[in-house]
């Protein structure tokens, strides 16, 4: 019996949608917001004035704060630092009757989630408080997450909690302390040099070099030189000898990346430099011996380029003793808010910006989106968002076009519905119209170029679909 009671809190706290501290000096406001929150399944606590707020912060855990600038005392601006100080990760809610832009300007300077100014409307404030805590929320698990893998396998930059990436990285802490070669296959911008550089960091060679190449990315007359190194004279640009890289990561890991584009002649010299860890320079009579771990990575399907006679066979088994298959991200959905959230937040940090979360639009849009580019393409498209959008919140109009398809047509569908659809092709075209126009701040011989459309024809468009144009610069 005791120890069912024990765990009745635990039980409690997680059937509410987040524990919420507020903290305002006038009881009306603070019943208020109280029973308006409770309402919503959120548990509340309160205090009148800072030092009892901040006491109550440095005794329990909050999801969300709101945090009235005007208290007696010490104002809420001047609260804020000692409020991330306790607690950096909690997002604040400043809630005033001056909503002044300086005071806005200073309470996010100071870390403030986002502003509500008085009377506030209860659904935008919900709406606030819900992302606010699903961000913090997201931003913690990713934390853990952290914490978690580098105490099992003390990897970096890996986020991800799919059964599917679980799946790999147990094999790759499996792999890694061996000195087996290990090929790394997957789409571009799944992240192969991550996984590359995770085996390395769990390695007995961690303390030595990691030296990655994209082998594709150099032109074939430079290649081999790259890899191998060459003697003074060995060719007319040959000044000076020079050591390959092969020399370079002697005792760590070279990372071979698009190994599949490797030219056949290069593929014959790097089998024999697995084969008898020893090579010759471009140019050179000497054998240099070096104790060199290959982790090789491909986009491209290498039995195939073998059936094609484009990649050798003997090199491709002797790379694929160990084969990692590193899943696209369309395959691992569950790990996009965990990735977004950090995103965000490096982006935030990097950009001295306060940390933004993703309206729910905005989520439901990227989980329903298939990610060609992959990780790569996420980790761009929140950068944007992170930039372009100039509220707390951002919403899908700021992230890439092709995460809504096509953003115009169904929804003109459902509020249209009643009329031709002749109206409704001019009014998509009237939208495309104005929104190109907008995000070329209005110059219309840019637009014009964009459509590839005479500049006159712009003109004419302009007038018949009456869209409003703007000055340049003018928002």
């Amino acid at each position: 019996m005791p120890e069912a009671a024990l765990e009745t809190p635990a039980i409690a706290q997680d059937l509410v949608n987040g524990h919420v501290l507020i903290i305002d000096d006038e009881p009306g406001i603070r019943d208020s917001l109280e029973t308006l929150l409770t309402l919503e399944g959120f548990s509340v606590e309160m205090a009148s004035e800072g030092r009892s707020g901040l006491d109550l912060l440095a005794s329990r855990q909050f999801d969300l704060l709101l945090l009235d600038l005007a208290l007696p005392g010490d104002s809420g601006i001047d609260l804020l630092p000692r409020i991330k100080r306790l607690r950096p990760e909690l997002p604040v809610i400043m809630i005033t009757a001056y909503g002044t832009v300086g005071n806005v300007v200073d309470a996010l300077r100071a870390g403030a989630e986002n502003f509500v100014q008085k009377p506030w409307d209860n659904e935008k404030l919900l709406a606030d408080i819900r992302s606010a805590i699903a961000r913090h929320r997201s931003e913690e698990e990713v934390v853990q997450l952290k914490r978690t893998l580098k105490q099992r396998y003390s990897f970096e930059n890996i986020i991800g909690k799919s059964d599917a990436m679980t799946r790999l990285l147990d094999i790759v802490a499996q792999v890694a302390p061996s000195r087996s070669t290990v090929l790394i296959q997957g789409e571009s911008g799944t992240g192969k040099e991550l996984i590359a550089k995770a085996i390395h960091l769990n390695s007995p060679r961690r303390d030595k070099q990691f030296v990655a190449i994209n082998t594709g990315a150099v032109p074939v007359d430079l290649l081999e030189s790259t890899l191998f190194g060459h003697v003074k004279g060995a060719f007319t640009s040959a000044i000076a000898a020079k050591k390959g890289l092969f020399e370079v990561a002697n005792g760590g890991t070279l990372f071979l990346d698009e190994i599949g584009t490797m030219p056949m002649e290069t593929q014959a010299k790097i089998l024999r430099a697995l084969q008898e860890r020893r090579f010759m320079q471009v140019g050179g009579t000497q054998e240099i011996a070096v104790d060199v771990r290959i982790v090789a990575a491909t986009n491209v399907d290498l039995q195939q380029a073998v059936k094609d006679g484009r990649f050798r066979e003997d090199l491709y088994y002797r790379l694929s003793v160990i084969n990692l298959d590193l899943p696209p991200l369309r395959a691992r959905k569950e790990d996009i808010p965990l990735l977004a959230a950090h995103f965000l937040k490096r982006f935030a940090e990097e950009n001295e910006m306060p940390v933004r979360t993703l309206s729910n639009d905005a989520m439901r849009a990227m989980m329903d989106y298939e990610w060609p580019g992959n990780v790569r393409e996420l980790e761009n498209a929140m950068e944007r968002g992170m930039v372009l959008s100039t509220t707390p919140v951002i919403g899908l109009d700021v992230l890439p076009q092709q995460l809504s398809g096509n953003p115009y047509s169904a929804a003109l569908l459902e509020q249209r519905s009643d009329t031709s659809l002749f109206d409704i092709m001019e009014e998509i075209e009237r939208r495309i119209v104005a929104d190109r126009l907008e995000r070329c701040n209005w110059n219309q011989t840019e637009t014009a170029e964009f459509f590839k459309i005479p500049l006159s024809t712009l003109n004419q468009k302009i007038k018949r679909l009456n869209v409003e144009v703007k000055k340049r610069g003018q928002h």
